[in-house]
């Protein structure tokens, strides 16, 4: 009667030994489970790369010309060598316009006794009055060509010379490009002014009053005194030419004010640096002297 009592014991003492095995071998199960959904610290720090993200711009943008050239200033000054070829280009089309017919059948593009309705005497009168009426505008095509070529290529020049950041650039440089752009923006409208004074002067000689009557005669009315379309032209991108310039020169001022304060933050920050390096130094110093 007592023998089953312990045969009951060792089995529950059995059932209870493999309990605490399996208790224990899911507690050695689960304990990875716990620590792998715990998720370590080192993580949260290989997920900083918003620091190489910060860091690339800043790289490009040393390095990279075009981010310099396509600044307000330069697309300003690219926009003003654009205007300054219009200017060239409407000032040789104007002269060739206004040359006349006799003057254009020497260039072959037509045959002047076959389309042309002057014969003898009017004929050779044209030829002489267009030959006249082109020495006399001579020296607008001359100016206009020159100056016209000369502020174009000395933008080109700036464009290429901002290829640098203005803080590395030079002061010379600067100053050079503002008073460039100033001037150029005066010297534009007074040579606006003095092209159209020189024109309407040429148009109201007898030589053009005497091309006009003739050239009428044979149909021809549209080759008259009045400015022509060309010449509307050379003055229209002319005054936009002094318009960029203008708007050129208040970014040039406001870039030089920039540079100022970026040295002055620079200086300052490198005065901070030296006197927080100055400063440990003193420091037991000043102890030594005061425990002597």
């Amino acid at each position: 009667m007592s023998q089953p009592p312990r045969s009951n014991r060792g089995h529950r003492e059995r059932n209870g030994d493999h309990r605490h095995n399996r208790d224990s071998r899911d507690d050695r199960r689960a304990s990875p489970d716990r620590s792998s959904s715990r998720p370590p610290y080192y993580p949260r720090e290989a997920d900083s790369p918003p620091r190489h993200v910060r860091e690339v711009p800043r790289v490009e943008h040393h390095e990279s010309k075009c981010t310099n050239i396509c600044s307000r200033r330069g697309i300003v000054l690219i926009c003003a060598v654009l205007t300054n070829a219009l200017v060239l280009i409407c000032v040789v089309a104007a002269q060739m316009v206004s040359s006349g017919l006799s003057s254009m059948g020497g260039l072959g593009g037509f045959d002047i006794n076959s389309n042309f309705n002057l014969q003898g005497t009017e004929l050779q009168k044209v030829r002489e009055l267009d030959m006249q009426y082109s020495q006399m505008r001579a020296p607008g095509i001359y100016g206009g060509i020159a100056f016209s070529l000369t502020l174009g290529v000395l933008s080109l020049l700036f464009v290429v010379a901002g290829s640098k950041p203005p803080h590395r650039m030079s002061r010379k440089l600067l100053y050079g490009a503002l008073v460039f752009q100033a001037v150029g923006a005066v010297a534009y409208v007074v040579a606006v002014g003095l092209y159209l004074h020189f024109i309407i002067g040429v148009n109201s000689t007898d030589v053009c009053q005497q091309r006009e009557r003739l050239y009428a005669r044979n149909g021809y009315t549209w080759m008259n005194c009045d400015v022509s379309g060309a010449d509307a032209a050379v003055a229209l991108f002319g005054l936009i030419t002094a318009i960029l310039y203008t708007a050129g020169t208040v970014l040039t001022i406001q870039t030089i004010r920039g540079v100022k304060r970026y040295l002055q933050e620079r200086q300052r920050r490198e005065a901070e640096k030296q006197q927080g390096r100055s400063q440990p130094q003193r420091a037991p110093l000043r102890a030594a002297t005061t425990s002597v």
